[in-house]
């Protein structure tokens, strides 16, 4: 593991001097504000969300089973390690989403009434792939149209034990789930 770390950091360091990295962009190495967030770059699919930072927080749309990215590019505990994340009751011991927090999301989204089982106040980056509790990672997520929020939490699954079991790195997990979680599920073999 450690030798894949060097490897990493290498490569890290050899795209940063190809393009120019400097910590005035927060670069690819993320930081860590109050909120337990982390920063990244873009937001296009398959490259870096800007982690922890929403560049609106009212007029929020649900583009069909996909957040705003604008409002929720998804946060991230980004001290959380795969051994912390893989162990049973990592989840559980660090959900904290208040009644108030879930009412602020509404209010972003621009949704003043809905029925029990409609929505559900959903982790873009879930807690059990290292995601936080801040605002910025929560979004009304819709149970349809299908898929909705029951297929999303099979996708959170299939990543948690991709990432438990080796098959892929837990920042690719994240990434993945924040960018567009449907392509994931879309080529998940056993939905």
């Amino acid at each position: 593991m450690r030798k894949n770390f060097y490897v990493l950091a290498f490569m890290f360091l050899l795209l940063c001097s190809l393009s120019a990295c400097s910590s005035s962009t927060g670069g690819l190495s993320g930081g860590t504000g109050s909120n337990g967030t982390g920063s990244g770059g873009s937001t296009s699919s398959g490259s870096t969300p800007s982690f922890g930072t929403q560049s609106k927080t009212s007029g929020c749309q649900i583009n069909g089973p996909l957040q705003d990215t604008a409002c929720t590019p998804g946060a991230i505990f980004s001290d959380a390690t795969v051994n912390q994340i893989c162990k049973s009751g990592y989840s559980s011991s660090v959900r904290n989403v208040p009644t108030s927090e879930k009412n602020q999301v509404y209010a972003e989204y621009g949704i003043t009434h809905h029925n029990a089982g409609e929505y559900e106040v959903d982790h873009l980056v879930s807690l059990e792939l290292g995601g936080s509790n801040d605002i910025s990672n929560l979004w009304p997520e819709p149970a349809s149209p299908t898929p909705g929020f029951h297929e999303k939490d099979k996708v959170e699954n299939y990543l948690h034990d991709q990432v438990c079991n080796g098959s892929m790195s837990l920042k690719d997990a994240q990434i993945k789930i924040a960018t567009n979680w449907i392509d994931v599920y879309n080529s998940m073999p056993n939905k």
